[in-house]
Parts: C-alpha cells; structure tokens; sequence
C-alpha cells in the first residue's frame, strides 16, 4: 500500500516538474503576462483530461492517481523512461511498457486496389496518417510523396510545412482543422504512441495554428467531405473525397477523390492524369 509519504513525495515531483515545461512543450500559446514559471496546474489538468481539483489534489499528496491517469501526465509531463518508472513506484502501480510501433507496411489489399485506380487520385493512410502509398494520380494530385524521406511521410506534417499545400488547398484552414481533429483521434486511441507525441511536439513549436487546434481537443472520424483545389495542372477543381478502412478495427485507410460527371473538375482529372501518364514514363 501506498504511504502517504510516497503521495507527498510524488506530488512534489508533479509540481516540479510542471514548473519545468513552457506552454508550449504541451501544446499552449505562451503569455508574456502569466503569474508563474512553467505549466499551471488546470493546464496540466487540462491535457490529461482530469478535473482541476483532482490534479491539485495529486500535487498534494492526497490522491492516489490510477494507471491510465499516470500514463496521461507521463504524456503531457514528458518524462523519460526513467521518471515514468519513477512516478508509478511512488504510486505503487506496475508501468506498462510502451510498445514498440511495429512498421508500417500497406495492406495486400489496399496496394492492389491502388494498382487498378488509374483514373483516380488515391493514398494510403496508415497510423498517425503517415503516408503508406499512393497512386500516379494521387501523387499528381497532392505532392509527390517519393520525394519526401519515408520518416517526414505524414500527411498533417506535409500539409503544416509545405508552403506549396496553402496554395492547393482554396481554404486551408478547413482542410488543415479536420486533420488535427483526425490526428487527435488517433491520439486519443494510443496515447503511448512516442512518435505521434514528438509529431505533435514538433508542429506545435512549427506552427501557431497548429497548436491553438491541437489544445481545443476536437476530434474527429469523418470519412467524407469536398475539396478546392487550386492545382498547378488542372486548374480550379472540386473533388468529393471517400476514405475507406481496410477492415474492422484496421489503422490503414484509402482514400480517394472523384469529380461529377462531365464536370470541369472531372475534365481537370483526366488532363492531370494524361500528365502523370507522361511523367511516369519518361
């Protein structure tokens, strides 16, 4: 059984701790005007989805936190390995090990779905919405994902840090919103997942509109929706795009954009895949 000296002692860490980290190491806008060093205690409270008054109450020795609580602050208090292993003694919890991500590799049936898509954009998301696979079109459509080293390869990533992905997409805004709210689902399901947090740890120090998106918590699922392109090649163009899950319970999705019709979109389709024809032959 926990001591109450155990208690005190991990909630002098929690404090210290929190004095240690800056706004924006979690997510949050800076402020020239704040009261104290570090992370306020509702800030904390905040990104591990706890109450204020509980929070303030670990930091005083007078709670006992769970497992799930405790991985929560190791998440947002950024600890090592070692202060993760730290704080679950003091509250006489067994850590569990984060695990490996196993390496991403897109599905049989997904590549093959890819391979007869000639006509429509296509790319493969898998976990984090890194970029598995794409089509010709898709990357016609998008960027060229080949050009891009494998480790950088996810789509929120190249859609903050590309200035070429402001001038695709008519609003910007819309598009780069929805896939935070997407990434924080994927945060949410796997709140150990390393990479994901040193993503999210880069383009908020990267990107102002990234980290006010990231700390409003939205999240969402959503597999369909409309785009306005400005594209290089095809002129103006409105795509429906479709995402597509490989399975049940599957973290690899395809997704695809169409155009009506006899549209000038649809026509805006088929001259950039006559040009990604040629390209890829040459």
């Amino acid at each position: 059984m926990t001591s109450n000296i155990h208690l005190r002692e991990l909630g002098e860490f929690l404090k210290a701790r929190r004095g240690e980290l800056s706004p924006r190491c979690v997510g949050l806008p800076g402020s020239s005007r704040r009261r104290v060093p570090g992370l306020r205690r509702d800030e904390v409270a905040q990104q591990a989805c706890i109450s204020p008054g509980y929070y303030a109450r670990l930091e005083q020795g007078r709670a006992r936190p769970s497992a799930p609580v405790l991985h929560a602050l190791v998440r947002v208090l950024h600890l090592t390995d070692a202060q993760r292993d730290r704080v679950f003694e003091l509250a006489d919890k067994e850590p569990a090990r984060p695990r490996r991500s196993r390496a991403q590799t897109v599905r049989p049936v997904l590549q093959r779905l890819l391979d007869g898509l000639t006509s429509t954009p296509a790319v493969v998301l898998g976990r984090r919405l890194d970029v598995l696979a794409w089509n010709d079109l898709g990357a016609a459509l998008v960027t060229d994902f080949s050009q891009i080293p494998e480790k950088h390869r996810n789509y929120v990533r190249i859609l903050f840090t590309d200035p070429a992905m402001r001038t695709l997409h008519a609003d910007w805004d819309s598009v780069a919103r929805l896939c935070v709210a997407k990434l924080r689902v994927e945060a949410d399901r796997c709140p150990q997942d390393a990479q994901l947090a040193t993503l999210v740890g880069e383009l908020s120090v990267r990107d102002d509109d990234f980290r006010t998106w990231w700390s409003s918590h939205k999240a969402t699922a959503a597999t369909r929706g409309t785009n306005a392109l400005h594209h290089p090649i095809a002129g103006n163009l409105i795509l429906d795009w479709y995402t597509l899950t490989a399975g049940a319970g599957s973290d690899q999705h395809l997704t695809v954009w169409t155009a009506e019709s006899s549209s000038p979109s649809h026509d805006g389709l088929r001259l950039l895949a006559s040009w990604a024809a040629t390209n890829a032959s040459t």
